[in-house]
């Protein structure tokens, strides 16, 4: 059976209100039966993860049958306490639910809450998690828009497209995401730029300064210098991302190796292999870790296993940008 440091990680996470964290706590548990010989005991956890999985998980909105794979509509379990990011960066997330909550009292003396966000960062350091965390702490849906399929796919067709999601935004109560906004926010002076895109950013530009509603909206990119500037002064806020501090690198690795944390860690030597990757690459590291882990029926994961892992990442991104 699950042996009691398990245990004790699972009431934590269930406490702590970490969902996925609990998810993945549980199915190391199923792991571990398994490799007992429980299979039988494993099935039944995995089934009962999937199954709850499969209700919170994302899905294809209902929204009309014109926008249909444009929006992806989810139902967030990240929980702020899950988060790893500097206390400045936490604060002003923080605040952008305070004021979100406190929107009434806002609006009693005449001032609004922020609810219109530019986030700015190389890719895998928090954007999209940070969508999640506000639409999970607020207990509102994510609907992420596809802007990079929205551009490519309807082209002639976007700002049609725009108005219909901006009328969605007005009329279904939600956290909207549009990734990859550069695809539609390019600086409008830029020679390679064409007529269309230049009609769908002053498009764009109009639906955000026009927009009155109650949704939270939120727009990410990894290429800032390709924004048009004045697309800045249309949002309430602005938020910049970079790759973890050293101190940042450890919880974040504590926290995706979970109940599989080693006793003895070289620190030093795990934080120097892991500082020019961004926050999804180190977790994708220790996830190749634990399941070296399970795969060799070892109870946790080495600091040479973990750092393997780390080197592979590493190489892979430098790489990647040569």
């Amino acid at each position: 059976m699950a042996n009691a440091e398990q245990i004790k990680a699972l009431i934590r996470t269930h406490f702590s209100e970490g969902s996925e964290r609990f998810y993945s706590i549980a199915l190391q548990i199923a792991a571990h039966e398994a490799m007992q010989g429980h299979t039988a005991l494993a099935n039944d956890i995995k089934e009962i993860i999937e199954a709850e999985r499969r209700k919170k998980g994302p899905k294809v909105t209902t929204f009309p049958e014109n926008l249909r794979g444009l929006v992806l509509t989810e139902e967030p379990s990240e929980a702020k306490e899950m988060f790893v990011a500097p206390d400045i960066l936490k604060e002003r997330i923080e605040r952008i639910v305070t004021e979100y909550r406190q929107q009434n009292r806002l609006k009693s003396h005449g001032l609004k809450h922020r609810r219109k966000v530019l986030l700015i960062g190389p890719s895998g350091t928090g954007k999209t998690m940070t969508a999640k965390v506000i639409a999970h702490e607020l207990k509102l849906s994510l609907h992420s828009i596809q802007v990079d399929r929205l551009v490519t796919k309807f082209m002639g067709e976007t700002g049609a497209k725009l108005r219909q999601i901006f009328d969605l935004v007005r009329q279904e109560h939600g956290v909207y995401l549009f990734d990859e906004f550069d695809a539609i926010g390019s600086e409008r002076s830029l020679d390679n730029d064409v007529g269309e895109i230049r009609r769908v950013l002053n498009s764009f530009l109009q639906f955000i300064e026009n927009d009155t509603s109650d949704s939270i909206i939120i727009a990410a990119t990894n290429n800032p210098k390709l924004l048009d500037h004045a697309l800045y002064r249309r949002f309430d806020d602005v938020l910049y991302y970079e790759k973890p501090s050293k101190k940042e690198i450890k919880r974040l690795t504590k926290n995706s190796l979970a109940i599989f944390i080693g006793s003895c860690y070289r620190w030093e030597m795990i934080v120097d292999e892991s500082q020019i990757l961004s926050q999804a690459e180190i977790v994708a590291a220790c996830k190749d870790a634990v399941k070296k882990a399970i795969l060799t029926d070892s109870k946790t994961v080495t600091d040479a296993v973990l750092l393997d892992s780390l080197v592979e990442r590493r190489n892979s991104y430098t790489k990647l940008r040569s």
